[in-house]
């Protein structure tokens, strides 16, 4: 079958995925057992945190969710502020798909839209041409199960570790907090300016007369929506659109 060739077999180019992947999953350990000391923290058991990071990839989404199970959140605030957390994920699997060829059967776009995270899109659009659907399903085969795995082992290792370390630990939370938003904040004055005043607004928001007595989750959700929605109308993003038309 044409689709599923593409100049070589599925096992070579799987196997090329899981080679791409092993660097993605020494990195995702790492993060992961971070997360699972904060699983440990809102009650979560070495089973629950491996299930909860196998299927949901990603730090942000994770680190919402793990908070708000601590905050004794409702199931309503932890889904919704997963989703606003994840939604960049839409994209980056519908800009994903499109690299494949266009007769691939609707089930392998899924099944990698499922897996994909910033890193192994950066690393399917770094391929280049047409990606074969393998490629990306090897390496999900080696990076998805080191974050599970990293989570799962990060609760353990919360249940025994002394609290002077876990104390140490959990500033790898704050760490990669910075980790994520810095970067962006240093490329771009916009971004920063609205990383500045969503921490100005969620301070303030505590102490409000109304919105202060909202749960930690409802208002997390309600700012977040606030601010990105304001970002987005003042700060539209436009450069691969320009990049196309020029």
């Amino acid at each position: 079958m044409k689709q599923m060739e593409l100049g070589a077999s599925r096992r070579a180019v799987f196997m090329d995925g899981v080679h791409d992947g092993v660097p993605l999953a020494l990195g995702y350990f790492v993060i992961s057992f971070t997360l699972g000391i904060l699983a440990k923290t809102a009650g979560l058991s070495p089973f629950q945190g491996f299930i909860a990071s196998l299927l949901n990839i990603a730090s942000a989404g994770e680190y919402a969710g793990f908070t708000l199970i601590a905050a004794h959140a409702s199931y309503l605030e932890i889904a919704v502020l997963t989703l606003v957390a994840n939604a960049r994920y839409f994209l980056m699997a519908a800009a994903t798909t499109q690299r494949f060829a266009s007769d691939l059967p609707l089930r392998h776009r899924i099944f990698v839209a499922l897996g994909v995270t910033d890193e192994i899109f950066g690393i399917t659009v770094a391929r280049g041409g047409v990606v074969h659907p393998y490629y990306n399903y090897g390496a999900m085969a080696i990076s998805i199960p080191s974050w599970a795995v990293g989570t799962s082992i990060g609760v353990m290792m919360g249940g025994i570790l002394p609290a002077a370390v876990l104390s140490a630990l959990a500033v790898a939370l704050y760490g990669m907090f910075v980790w994520v938003i810095l970067p962006a904040a240093k490329k771009s004055r916009p971004i920063a300016g609205m990383v500045g005043m969503s921490f100005l607004l969620s301070f303030a928001a505590s102490y409000a007369p109304l919105v202060g007595e909202l749960s930690s989750g409802t208002r997390t959700i309600f700012l977040t929506l606030l601010i990105a929605g304001v970002g987005a109308v003042l700060f539209p993003v436009q450069g691969e659109q320009e990049e196309s038309n020029g």
